[in-house]
Formats: structure tokens, sequence, C-alpha cells
């Protein structure tokens, strides 16, 4: 059964549209069950019913008629108990009623279980027999794991399928799609939407209209050239090593190159308007979708050979095309997975906003967008990539969500918040020179979280009184090779220079994780419990010394220098790299550079190190917290995950203990604590880390006039009062709820919310 699960899976992820996934699924299901009828109905959201969309043994003509609400018949039953429902007379069920247009009344026996994506009922899966007879466990197993295989490619089949419908350009074209991610980075876009596709990746190719037809053509005829000549260069090496019909299979590869083949069908497509890479994908995804269908093993292997022959092509296609992307004036940026240097190629002027079919809101390239003030939405794993291009968007950070041909009384309550975004921060500007300071005299400084060096002028420009984190893996990743000593120092002399005589905090080495180097990989099963951070540096002291080093002469002069390092769990790493800095300190001095040893601090972001926080504070001169890994490893989430990111919650009780305790002990050993993660930038974290004793909060720069806006509005004994509160309570939701009804108690503004049309 395992086999037949996973054909029926690949066979429908690959289909063209969603009526041809369901159709599919009721054939394949009823004959790998033997079953008289299977159904499918699927959740209607204008009417709030569920709708019949597919069936192997009812009538056809009941199909797109018949819908049932939650409280009607036994499909609304499953739908209600979000169960399987297991019957062998189903007339007899209280719960059971009969429509006549279906022909069901012949069927005795029922089983029918819940389509569930994302907690919601999506649809219901049906079989049935006229047997009176109950269907058996595994029989019932069977269909309650291809239903949950099967949710998520039909929610995404079903979301292509309403765009297809805009395609259509007529009166019923459908505005106002919807498609739900993760916050992360608030704000609100409107913008064109441009996607990026990795290297000879057909999956993520998206449609675009050719601009030249004649042109589209040529590329794909040079790439299909280039191509064959490969394969026949492969084939003439392994000639003496094959067998003559082993040999055969590299002029099968030729032949599916012809005119007659693939090649013809793709320039057709062409020349019906969509560019050569969308066309190549299109065919491409047709033929392995046919293949995958076939019973014969040999044929069905073929499938295999048609992705490798379009990925090739592809690669040559991708090779000979622009290196640059046409962007427009307002980019929405969107991506299968977006990296830091996806941000770095798009004009900083052009780009709104960032959209990421996967990872989540503490990626590293969704911490970056909020130091740059760009709104962003991660996780939208429903998401049709290939069909978004070139469509207009709208983007709300605060709720996650994203919306596809956006109507004008949507667009108009969308602009409405830009307005008052943009006069939120106008009124902002006004306190940029004033302290932190509460209303009863408490002060606490702000400092900012930088990467990149445009972070510089947008810190400064909103009042930041230090950098309490620059990362210094950014100037890393956007490399082919490490950077040498003397280009480091460069880059880190400029925030040095720019931020001076205000402290900039430099954190060492911190690859791994979800921070990869293109030139240094990291393949690890589990990469956040794996070789990271301080691991690899002290594994490679010629990367950490020549980093340090770097760091040192770069603070020549301007002393203000602040060495912060990551991920540490022992004590033995953390006396082996305040060698290592020693080392370096004395090599600098001996060779004529004025300088000394710079203050030094350990990151506290795993459990380990939380219980040793009074040790580590023996040995260094600052603690610094690091929310959001620590955040990801107490509650066992991982933070680049859409599926769990609602786990990921920085108010969850053990976490508000962890950094309170870290506070309290720090302040034993008299050591200044800080923390630069993301739960710093929200106004109500703020609060309670000011309650808890930090130090310093730091912060991307968008959110610091806000944090400042909010403490400056607050009494240090409001504060107080209300992390007492929260600590006494054991709820996530609860303490979220508590502090956005204190902060609107104390006139400080939550996030607006749109007023959308009904």
């Amino acid at each position: 059964m395992l086999d037949v699960l996973r054909k029926i899976v690949q066979e429908v992820s690959v289909a063209p549209d969603l009526e041809s996934a369901l159709n599919l699924i009721v054939r394949r299901v009823q004959r790998s069950m033997s079953t008289e009828v299977c159904s499918v109905y699927l959740f209607d959201p204008c009417d709030q019913r569920y709708v019949l969309m597919a069936t192997e043994g009812l009538h056809q003509e009941s199909v797109g008629s018949v819908r049932l609400s939650a409280a009607e018949g036994l499909v609304g039953l499953v739908v209600d108990r979000a169960e399987p429902i297991n019957l062998e007379n189903a007339s007899q069920h209280s719960s059971f009623k009969y429509v006549e247009s279906t022909g069901e009344e012949r069927y005795s026996s029922f089983l029918g279980v819940p389509i569930i994506h994302h907690r919601d009922v999506l649809g219901v899966l049906v079989v049935q027999q006229k047997d009176i007879r109950r269907f058996d466990e595994s029989e019932e197993a069977f269909l309650v794991t291809l239903s949950a295989q099967l949710a998520g490619v039909i929610a995404h089949a079903e979301a292509t399928g309403s765009l297809a419908k805009n395609d259509a350009k007529d009166d019923k074209a459908v505005i106002d799609l919807r498609f739900e991610g993760v916050a992360g980075s608030s704000g609100v876009a409107i913008g064109i939407a441009t996607v990026v596709a990795p290297p000879a990746d057909l999956a993520s190719v998206p449609d675009k209209t050719a601009k030249d037809i004649d042109k589209e053509i040529a590329s794909f005829e040079e790439a299909l050239k280039l191509v064959r000549r490969d394969i026949k260069v492969v084939g003439r090496s392994l000639a003496q090593r094959l067998r003559a019909e082993e040999q055969a299979l590299f002029d099968v590869y030729l032949r599916m190159l012809d005119d007659n083949a693939l090649a013809g069908e793709v320039i057709a497509r062409i020349k019906n308007g969509n560019w050569a890479q969308g066309a190549l994908r299109e065919v491409v995804t047709e033929h392995v979708r046919q293949f995958s269908m076939m019973d014969d093993p040999y044929l069905r292997e073929r499938a295999t050979d048609i992705k490798d022959l379009g990925r090739r092509v592809l690669a040559y296609l991708q090779e000979a095309g622009p290196t640059e992307l046409d962007y427009p004036p307002e980019t929405i940026l969107i991506a299968d997975e977006l990296t830091p240097a996806m941000l770095g190629e798009v004009p900083s002027d052009k780009l709104v906003g960032l959209v990421s079919v996967h990872g989540s809101s503490n990626s590293h390239a969704a911490i970056l967008a909020r130091s740059m003030g760009i709104p962003t939405i991660m996780g939208a794993v429903d998401l049709p990539l290939t069909r978004i291009d070139g469509r207009e968007l709208v983007l709300d950070g605060y709720s996650g969500r994203v919306y596809v041909q956006p109507g004008e009384d949507l667009l108009a309550a969308y602009r409405d918040i830009l307005k008052g975004e943009q006069e939120e921060e106008a009124e902002l500007k006004a306190i940029k020179d004033l302290p932190a300071e509460t209303t009863d005299g408490y002060q606490i400084p702000l400092w900012v979280n930088t990467g990149l060096l445009a972070d510089v002028a947008r810190s400064l420009d909103r009042g930041a009184e230090g950098i309490g984190l620059y990362r210094t893996e950014v100037p890393f990743m956007i490399r082919e090779f490490f950077p040498s000593e003397q280009e480091q120092s460069q880059t880190y002399r400029k925030q040095l220079e720019a931020f001076h005589p205000r402290p900039v905090t430099m954190r060492t080495l911190d690859i791994g994780g979800d921070k990869a180097l293109p030139y240094f990989p990291i393949e690890e099963e589990n990469p956040f419990l794996g070789w990271r951070g301080i691991r690899v540096t002290l594994d490679h002291p010629e990367i950490f010394l020549v980093q340090v080093r770097a760091m040192l002469k770069a603070g020549e002069g301007y002393d203000n220098l602040r060495i912060m390092l990551p991920m540490v769990t022992s004590v033995h790493e953390l006396d082996e790299a305040n060698r290592q800095i020693g080392r370096a300190v004395r090599e600098l001095q001996e060779e004529g550079h004025d300088i000394k040893r710079p203050l030094v601090g350990v990151m506290v972001e795993v459990p380990a190190a939380v219980y040793q926080v009074r040790r580590f504070a023996r040995r260094v001169d600052f603690i610094s917290v690091g929310s959001n890994d620590l955040t990801q490893y107490l509650l066992a989430v991982d933070r680049n995950n859409p599926r769990v990111a609602d786990l990921y919650v920085s108010y969850h009780p053990a976490v508000l203990r962890a950094l309170n305790f870290i506070a309290s002990e720090a302040h034993k050993e008299n050591v200044p604590v800080s923390i630069c993660g993301e739960l710093a930038s929200e106004p109500g974290g703020a609060l309670l880390l000011m309650a808890m004793g930090y130090d310093m909060l730091s912060m991307n720069a968008t959110n610091l006039p806000k944090v400042k806006s909010t403490i400056r509005s607050v009494s240090k004994e409001d504060a107080d009062e209300l992390l007492a509160e929260v600590l006494a309570m054991d709820d996530a939701d609860k303490i979220k709820k508590l502090i956005n009804e204190r902060l609107s108690e104390l006139g400080i503004a939550l996030p607006a919310q749109p007023v959308l049309p009904e």
C-alpha cells in the first residue's frame, strides 16, 4: 500500500489543475481500494458549504451542485468531528441525509475522512459500497494517510486554480485572493510581484509573457543544441564501458529533444506567449505527469529522464539569460526561500516588500528585512509561485496575509494604513534625539542590530545609541570566498567610524543553522543542533584569528569595539576564545599597532548557557542574550519551519522566566546584561525587559522609535507591575492579551489593522 500511496501523491502533485487532481484522486482511490464509489467534497468559502467536486460511482451531474453545510449529512458529521466516520449501514445513521441527485441510495457502507490543512477542514474524502459491511482498519488507515498527504497538494491546486480564473479576464475573474503566511516584518506594501527562481529548479520557474517570441525561441534552440552536445559527449566517453542496449539510452535522450517531441511542444507554447523557461516548465511537468501515471515500471521511470533533460535545458537558458531582473518601481520580491543575498540584488529604492514560501518570522532573511524596515511575509506555503510574477499584490506584514489581484475597496483600505504609517513615522522623528526615559526618570539605552552598511545611516537617523549586534556573517555571505583580513578590516571600520564614539558590538562569525556560506557548505541532519557559531570558528582558528585581527585593526583609534561570542555552551569554549583574542591583541601590538584589548562578551542563547551565566560573567565584560535562538531551543521549535511557526512564542512563560533569571544572575556578578533578540523590538517586550533589569536593549532600527515612544509613555513602576502580573501567568496567549490591553490603557497605539470590505 505504501507504493500505491506514493504513486497517488506523486501523480496528484503534478496535475495541471484542481479539477484534474480531484478526478485523479477519486479514480485512483476507487481502483486501489476496490470500492464502488469514491468522492471528494471541498469547502467553498463563498457560501460556507462543502461541495461535491469529483466522484467515481455517483451521478456525474451532481458534481458541483450538491452542497452540504457542516451540520448536514454524514459529510457534515465528518467535518464537525474532524475525524473519520466508518459506518456499515449509512442510511440508518441519524445524520444521514438523502440527496436524490447523487444516486447514493444504492450504497450502504460509508467511510469518510477529513482533509485537514493548517487545522482547517479543507474537505472530505468518501468511499462507499453496496454491501452492508464496515471498512476494516487497514482501509481506514490507508484513507486517513492519503488524505493527510494530499491536503497540502489540494490546497496548492485550489490556489493555482483560483489564479487561473483571473487569467481569463472576464467578468467572473476572482479578486482579493488571499494566501496565509507568517508575519515576518510588520508593515504594509502594495506593489508588483517579482519571482526569483533558484538555478535549474524547474518547479520554481514563473510564467512570464514573452517580450520577444523570436528571441525566446532562438535562446531555447541554442540551449537544446548545447544539451544535445553534452549528451553525445557523455555517450562517447562511456561507450567502452556500456553494453549496446545501455548505450542506446543516450539515443532515447536525443530523440526526446526532437522537434516532434519536447522541443516542438515548448516552441508551440512560446508562440502562444509564454517565455522559454515557463514554456519548458509547462511541457516537462505535463510529460512527467503522464509518465508517472503509467502502470509499467519502465515507462514510469522515463519521468525521471524527462525531469533531468528539463533541468539541463533550463540551466543553459538561465546561463544565457540576463543576469539582472527587470525590477518594477514598487517591487515585492518573492522566492521559494529568501536569502540575504537576494535582498541585496534589488535596488533599495524599488524594494517595498518580501514574500518567502518557506522559512519563518525568525529566519535570518526575516531578521534582516526587519532591520531594513521592509514588510515581509514568511512561510506562505500555499502561494502558487509560478503564477504570481507580474501580478499586483497587497502584503500585510501585520497579519501575515498576501492578497493577489486586490480590488479597489481592498486597495483603499490598505492605502489608508500606509498613510497612517507614514504619519506615525513623522511623529516619531520628533523624539529622535531624546533619551528612552520613563515618566519617573528611569533611562535605558536603545541600541540596534545591524548587518549591512546601509543599516548605519538608518540606525543613526532613528536615534540609536550604539550597536548591540553587528552580524559579521553578512559580509561573508555576499562573497564567493572568505574575505581577507584587509577586506574584513575595511568593512568593520566603516561601522566603527560611523558610530564613533558610540559602542559597536561585533559578533564573531556565526554560520551554520540557517546561515550558510555557499563556499563553505555544512551539510547536517539537524543544523541547529550541529556545527555552528563558536564551534566552527574554534575548530578553524585560522578563520577566527583573521576575523579578530581584522576587528582589532578596524577599531584602532576609535576604542569603541566590543567583541561578542555566539553559541557558547561551556566555560572551556569561552576560555579558548579569550585565549585566542589575547593572542591576536599581542600579535598586533608586536606589529606596531596602537590597540588594547576590547570589551569581550558572550551570548546566552542556548539552555546550557542560562545556568552558567554567573560562571560566564566572571570571565567576560558583558552578557548579551540572543532571545531568538534561546526561544527556539527552550521550546524545541525550529524557527524556520512554518508548520510550527505558531508554537514559536516569545511570551511563553518558560522564555520570560529564563530571561528574568539571566538578568538577575548577571547582576549578581556586577556585569551588564543586554538583549539583542527580536523581543526587544516589541513595545510590550521592551517594557518587560526593562522591568527585568536589562541594562541595554538592542533591536532593528525600524522599531527603535516606537519602542522609545513606548518607554517615554510609561513609568518604571508601570513596567514593574506589568512584569509581576506576567510572571504569575502560565499561558502565552493570555500574557499577550494582557500586554496589549495594558498598552492600550496607557495610550500606546497597537499595529493598525485594515477595515476590510465585506
